[in-house]
């Protein structure tokens, strides 16, 4: 297997926030390069030597970079598309200085290994309601079997990564005819768009990136169904309370939610306000490991857990208003 070198240029005072930002990604092994703790490193008295490396002492005025890897398949590309989504909101979560957060591929250049995953990349079948099928393959649907025809572009969701697969299995079985469906995270729009072809009646959806917006709305039209039924907004929920009061212009049937265990628990308020009381929460994103803590705060929101699943150590949990 190939993979691929990413770099997170930071800072310092930034390094620990990035580990843990990039852990809730499900990236637990990070190198990482600082100037400040390798000079705190020479200066320490109670270590000796007689001479350092001069290549070794390039890192006395290296930049702050925290490296992983990634491997080259779908779902490594889908995760660098997840944490590229995902990076501009977090600086809103503390008040150091984070730097650049400029990433950077260094197995290949960047736009050859985004275009490398597609000979990876082939239909998915999800149920047999529902098929997942590249623009550029060849597909023979089972009767009564809709195909969603996707070009993911840079945007986050090709139903090759566990997460999406666990919702657009609640989807594609779970439904609700004529419903109105709001999609927190859309991506590349592949749960909306999938809603909508499953027989949704109308679908919102909402997302960070402006790049997702625009490939969402792609998306749509290339499946024949980006009408006035199908409603996307960029922007951060979790911020901008003009955007949020937009989204409670009315209640929705189904809610999904297929992001990170730290968004989803901020959002916990949201959904209870935006859910009408006879509908379904479905959750997505989440490290196994984190599903309880993920959960528990669900719960402190009104919350009761209908089912849990769990793939690859990922967790998807559907969920139903307590009262």
């Amino acid at each position: 297997m190939n993979w691929a070198e990413i770099s997170l240029k930071t800072t310092t005072p930034g390094i620990e926030i990035i580990c843990g930002f990039l852990m809730a990604h499900g990236v637990s092994s990070t190198m990482i390069e600082d100037a400040a703790d390798f000079n705190s490193f020479l200066n320490d008295t109670t270590i000796y030597w007689d001479y350092v490396d001069e290549e070794l002492m390039k890192m006395a005025s290296c930049d702050t970079v925290v490296k992983f890897y990634l491997a080259d398949n779908p779902q490594g590309f889908e995760t660098l598309n997840q944490i590229k989504a995902d990076l501009p909101g977090l600086r809103r979560t503390t008040d150091l200085d984070l730097g650049e957060l400029k990433l950077t591929v260094g197995y290949k250049e960047e736009e050859e290994w985004e275009t490398a995953w597609k000979k990876y990349y082939h239909p998915i079948v999800i149920s047999e309601k529902l098929a997942i099928v590249p623009e550029w393959e060849s597909f023979d649907p089972v009767p009564g079997q809709k195909v969603l025809r996707l070009d993911p572009g840079m945007a986050f969701g090709t139903g090759g990564h566990h997460t999406t697969r666990l919702c657009l299995g609640f989807l594609s079985k779970n439904l609700p005819e004529g419903c109105d469906l709001l999609d927190m995270g859309c991506g590349s729009g592949i749960l909306s768009i999938a809603a909508l072809l499953l027989g949704a009646g109308s679908v919102t959806g909402v997302d960070i990136d402006q790049l997702a917006v625009k490939i969402s709305h792609e998306n749509a039209a290339l499946n024949g169904v980006d009408g006035e039924n199908l409603t996307l907004y960029c922007g951060n929920v979790l911020g901008d309370s003009k955007l949020a009061d937009k989204l409670a212009e009315k209640e929705y049937d189904v809610i999904v939610a297929n992001i990170v265990a730290d968004v989803i628990i901020a959002m916990a308020p949201l959904f209870a306000r935006y859910l009408k009381k006879s509908g379904t929460l479905v959750v997505s994103g989440i490290i196994s490991e984190r599903a309880e803590e993920v959960l528990s705060v669900l719960r402190e929101n009104g919350f009761k857990v209908e089912e849990i699943r769990e793939e690859n150590d990922w967790a998807a949990a559907v969920l139903t208003p307590a009262e």
